[in-house]
């Protein structure tokens, strides 16, 4: 029986990386689309898939269900609209956009198509993030009314090269707000729901070569919940702390230490479940499961095309509130 096949588009960092995630699920094949020469060589000899430089060159071919887009960001709408068209599966990396222009046509395509539109926020895919939502979602210490989000790493080690790629300029995605805060935000949007408005402070404090904002203090309101979010990029640890407080109790996630806990009011110390991940690719890997599956109509937690608009939504609206230093509504 043919298998069918999943387009990963793009193969810098990230692309690679779900390529490898791909490469684990032997329900699909792959074909790789890179417009640079030499990557394109290096990925074929490294991962041993097919390469094209232009998707579209393949589109055409009944076995192409689907397609994972890793492109620079501006280019994420236009590529996303082209593969919905012609009635193919996506899964789009974060940023999904860097404006809101064209992304009500993007869900009415995706509608009319019938056809899978989610975005690769991988957090939807970390277990210790998975099991507290689930426990959150239980009320069992009643609605979250306040919530603090805590993170941060030492950038340049983690990616050396942020100097020459999208990261350093905002018109490419670049930023603590559009390349990190994001995941932070749609993890929050997912537990406790939209955001509804922003103040925000952000600024370049540290990395070298660069003018994009490295650190950022945003407050908003997700639903009942008062949240605080507070990210650098240049700390040493590489730590993030999600904390969700109700009057019953609170639920803290920590994502360097894989493990999520609750303290129940009254409580005397903290009760700690343990969320193995085993490596950078696992989420990744479940990640690439689950749009498989989706394409296959299963319901999986991938991040909808709904969440990528409002984490646009959210992006837009921090940017405005630093500029005009007042509350901004989303």
């Amino acid at each position: 029986m043919r298998k069918e096949t999943v387009l990963i588009i793009g193969c810098g960092s990230i692309g690679e990386r779900h390529l490898r995630a791909f490469l684990k699920n032997d329900q699909v094949n792959l074909i790789a689309a890179e417009t640079s020469a030499s990557l394109r060589q290096r990925i074929a000899e490294t991962h041993q898939v097919e390469t094209t430089d232009d998707y579209q060159k393949v589109l055409g071919r009944d076995e192409v269900v689907g397609a994972l887009v890793a492109t620079p960001a501006p280019s994420h709408v236009a590529i996303a609209r082209t593969l919905m068209d012609a009635g193919r599966h996506v899964l789009i990396e974060k940023p999904l956009s860097l404006e809101l222009a064209g992304l009500d046509e993007l869900r009415a395509l995706r509608d009319s198509r019938r056809v899978v539109a989610a975005i690769a926020y991988v957090y939807h895919f970390i277990p210790a993030v998975a099991a507290a939502r689930e426990f959150i979602k239980t009320e069992a210490f009643g609605p979250v009314l306040h919530a603090t989000i805590t993170g941060g790493q030492h950038f340049p080690t983690y990616r050396p090269a942020y100097r020459e790629i999208y990261y350093a300029r905002r018109e490419t995605g670049g930023g603590a707000i559009q390349d990190a805060l994001t995941h932070f935000v749609n993890a929050v949007d997912w537990i406790l729901g939209p955001a509804a408005d922003v103040m925000a402070n952000a600024g370049h404090q540290c990395l070298e070569g660069v003018k994009v904002e490295d650190t950022v203090n945003v407050i908003t309101r997700h639903s009942s919940a008062l949240v605080a979010y507070q990210l650098n990029q240049f700390q040493s640890p590489n730590e993030s702390v999600f904390d969700f407080h109700s009057a019953g109790g609170t639920v803290r996630i920590e994502i360097q230490n894989q493990r999520w806990g609750t303290f129940a009011h009254g409580s005397e110390a903290w009760t700690w479940h343990e969320a193995t991940v085993r490596d950078r690719d696992f989420v990744f890997e479940k990640q690439a499961e689950a749009f498989v599956a989706a394409m296959a109509r299963e319901a999986t937690p991938l991040a909808t095309l709904e969440e990528g608009i409002r984490a646009v939504a959210f992006n837009q609206a921090t940017f405005q509130s630093i500029e005009k230093g007042q509350r901004i509504s989303i």
